[in-house]
Formats: C-alpha cells, sequence, structure tokens
C-alpha cells in the first residue's frame, strides 16, 4: 500500500522533513510529478541535505528511491543534486532509479521558460516561475513533442538518429515562436550524447517498478512536489505550476491505481506563505508579515527569493482537503509564532457582502475578497525544546485543536524546529 505526502498549500511547508520521518520505516520512495523547481531541505545532526528532484527518502540508507513518470527531468541538474548529496556522504546510486516514460528538460527549455516571463513582464502579466523550464517542457509533453527518458537510452540502431531529428524539430519549433535566440544545441546533443550511458543504469519501467513494489506488500512513500494551491486544474491559475500537485498527480504520475493509496497526509504550514505572483487573501505586508519572514527564514531553496507571508488560511486548507482527502495533517513551523502575543486565523471569505461557500476560481473576485479572522491567544513560550504533544503551551494546543476542528482532519504531526527530531507525534 501507498501512504502519500502532499503540500496543502502553496508549497514551502515543509514536506521533506515529514518524508524523512517516515522514510525510517518504508522500502521505496516516489516522485510523482514536478522537477527541480522544487526544493526543500532534510537537517540530520549537523548535516543540511538540500532536495530538488530526487526523493527524499534517498536519506535512508535501506530505502529505493523512484522518480515516476510524471516528473519532467533536467539530466545536468539531477547528476549535479545526486553528486552534492554524495559528497556529503549519502550512498544513492544503486537505490536511484528513473522512470523510462519521464520527459526531459531540455537547457533550450529553460531558454524559453525565461523569455516567455520577460513578454509576460513587458504586459505585467509575470508569473513568477523558477525559470527552470517546468512549464515549456510540459507544453511540449502535451503538445506530444517531448522527448521521454527511453528515447534517450534507447539501444535500438535507429534510436539515436530519431533522438537528434526529434530534438531539431523541438529546437525548430521554439525558434519560431520566440526568433531564433542564442543557442548552442548541437553542443547540447553532444552532452546528451554521453549522458546515454549514464543514465541508463538507472532507467526503470516505472508501472511494473511500482506494481511489483505494490505486490511484495513494500512500504511505499509517495513525495508530492509543489502544493495543491500551485495545482494546474484547482490553483490559483494561472498562477501555478504546471502540473498535477494533487492527489490526481500521484495516480498519473506513477501509475497506481486508486485502491493502493492508503493514507494521505497534507502538510500544513502553520501560517502561509507563498512565492511568485497572484492574489494572496492572507497575506500581511506589514511589520507582522516581516517578523514571519524574519523567524521563519522565509527563503527559497531553489530560487533564494523571499516568500510572501500571511496567516493561516483555513478557507484554502478546507478547500485543499476537499480535493485531496487528506486521513491527517503535519502542522510545520509552529515554533514560529512562539512570540505572537494573538494569532489570527482566516475562517471565512466575503464578496460584495456575501459568504462564499468555497475558494473562488476568478482571481479578479479573489483579490477583493474581505478575509474574516478568528483571534486566538497566543502562547509567547519557546516550544523548540517541548518533547511531546501534550507538554506544549494550552494556548499551542487550542491553535491546534481549532485547526483540526475546523477542517474535520485530526492532526498527527506538529513541527517546533527546523531538526528531524524537532517533530512531535499525537495520536490520532
Amino acid at each position: 500500500m501507498c501512504d502519500v505526502v502532499l503540500g496543502s498549500q502553496w508549497g514551502d511547508e515543509g514536506k521533506g522533513k515529514l518524508v524523512d520521518v517516515l522514510c525510517d520505516d518504508i522500502d521505496v520512495c516516489a516522485r510523482c510529478q514536478g522537477g527541480n523547481n522544487a526544493g526543500h531541505t532534510i537537517v540530520v545532526g549537523s548535516t543540511k541535505y538540500d532536495f530538488h528532484m530526487l526523493p527524499s527518502g534517498l536519506v535512508n540508507p535501506k530505502c529505493l528511491n523512484l522518480v515516476g513518470s510524471g516528473v519532467v527531468i533536467h539530466v545536468p541538474s539531477l547528476f549535479e543534486e545526486l553528486e552534492n548529496l554524495e559528497k556529503k556522504g549519502l550512498h544513492c546510486r544503486d537505490r536511484l532509479f528513473i522512470s523510462s516514460r519521464a520527459h526531459l528538460v531540455f537547457d533550450f527549455h529553460q531558454r524559453t521558460d525565461k523569455l516567455k516571463e520577460a513578454e509576460l513582464s513587458e504586459n505585467k502579466k509575470s508569473i513568477g516561475t523558477t525559470g527552470k523550464g517546468i512549464g515549456p517542457t510540459y507544453s511540449t509533453k502535451a503538445s506530444r513533442s517531448g522527448l521521454r527518458v527511453h528515447h534517450l537510452v534507447s539501444q535500438e540502431p535507429e534510436a539515436w538518429e530519431e533522438f537528434k531529428a526529434r530534438y531539431h524539430r523541438l529546437v525548430e519549433s521554439r525558434f519560431k515562436r520566440y526568433g531564433e535566440f542564442d543557442y548552442d544545441f548541437e553542443d547540447e546533443l553532444a552532452r546528451y550524447e554521453k549522458y546515454r550511458d549514464i543514465v541508463r543504469p538507472f532507467v526503470v519501467d516505472s508501472v511494473d517498478f511500482m506494481h511489483k513494489a505494490i505486490k511484495e506488500n513494500k512500504k511505499i512513500l509517495v513525495e508530492g512536489a509543489n502544493a495543491l494551491m500551485l495545482d494546474l486544474d484547482f490553483g490559483t491559475y494561472p498562477y501555478v505550476t504546471s502540473s498535477a500537485t494533487g492527489i490526481g498527480g500521484v495516480l498519473t504520475g506513477l501509475g497506481v491505481p486508486p485502491r493502493a493509496i492508503r493514507n494521505v497526509y497534507g502538510v500544513v504550514k502553520a501560517y502561509t506563505t507563498r512565492v511568485g505572483e497572484g492574489p494572496f487573501p492572507t497575506e500581511q505586508l506589514n511589520s507582522e508579515g516581516e517578523k514571519l519572514q524574519d523567524i521563519g527564514a522565509e527563503y527559497g531553496v531553489t530560487t533564494g527569493r523571499k516568500r510572501r507571508c500571511g496567516w493561516l488560511d483555513l478557507v484554502v486548507l478546507k478547500y485543499s482537503a476537499a480535493i485531496n482527502g487528506y486521513t491527517s495533517l503535519n502542522i510545520t513551523k509552529l515554533d514560529v509564532l512562539d512570540s505572537f502575543k494573538e494569532i489570527p486565523v482566516a475562517v471565512a471569505y466575503h464578496y460584495n457582502g456575501k459568504k462564499l461557500s468555497s475558494f473562488p476560481e476568478d482571481l479578479h473576485q479573489l483579490a477583493k475578497v474581505e478575509v474574516e479572522y478568528v483571534t486566538l491567544p497566543g502562547w509567547e513560550a519557546d516550544i523548540t525544546k517541548v518533547e511531546t504533544y501534550d507538554a506544549l503551551p494550552e494556548n499551542a494546543k487550542k491553535y491546534l485543536k481549532f485547526i483540526e476542528d475546523f477542517l474535520e482532519v485530526p492532526i498527527q504531526w506538529v513541527g517546533t524546529g527546523p531538526g528531524r527530531d524537532s517533530m512531535l507525534e499525537k495520536a490520532v
């Protein structure tokens, strides 16, 4: 059976830390979507491991790790990340597998990503992408003109010539769209010809890999990237990523049936952050927002960009829980709220004097909503050294209980600091 870890807000909730904790007792960790636009840090002792594309299960030396079919792979970045992990003492190569059906991100995808963003910026409609080529790659996937891992590593006699022909057609289509921008595609082709033999030992049929693991009753953990509010269908479109970041992306990105899913863990930051453009109803463009930013060290792992900060938004989370069906929650970074005397929590949106029944899809409307808050008392105490859930300050437990009652989803873990040991488990 598969357990799933998903982001429930706009990403950066700290999913990697929960995956790391759960990985102590799993056999397989799988990424299902996204690319190296994701990013999180796992702290083990005094060592920090930065993950972008690779599954966090690599921290566990007994865990097998799969980059699934729904992921888009920039091969140079994948090996750079792998080498950085190995320099810090992780032995990964015999435990990492790549789906033969995953699509390839090329350098020209990254170039066109930035060209598209610059084009949108001229009209003040910038999306705020990471510039990693993720959107353009998913676009070529959807238009059926992309290249997959099996195209690269195939040993059939005609395979490499076909790869080159498809690659050239892809580049030409980008030139037609953006003009002949400065780009040495022959140099990139030469690099990928060398990558063929390097990548091949990692490649597996991921559908067969996953179904064998399920049949053998392996303990499987699926690691989602980004978060529900960045989902291509259900997020704040167009200020979203280009993949299915919810539970649907697990099924399509790994080829597993719904009945194989057991638990869905929603990871929730104790307040709200987001990177990039788009309406953000509970954003605090004031000293309190700056305080959340500073105490929470709210800077992107992948981009270094400062994250926008605001109060916890239970309207977002109610919507997120309805779509993903969380069986329990992990509340992260609760300690960031330690010094606040009062903590507002968003419980409803009002538009033109009427309370909205759900999270609106119309961003014009979303930008104009009035947020209804309930203000809860802070605990004004350091919780970073608290060792059990029951030992938390009463007001901290009341804050968590308010979240549970509103969402009707139990809280199972609470993060009280950056280290892997700073996680309190609560019976559910």
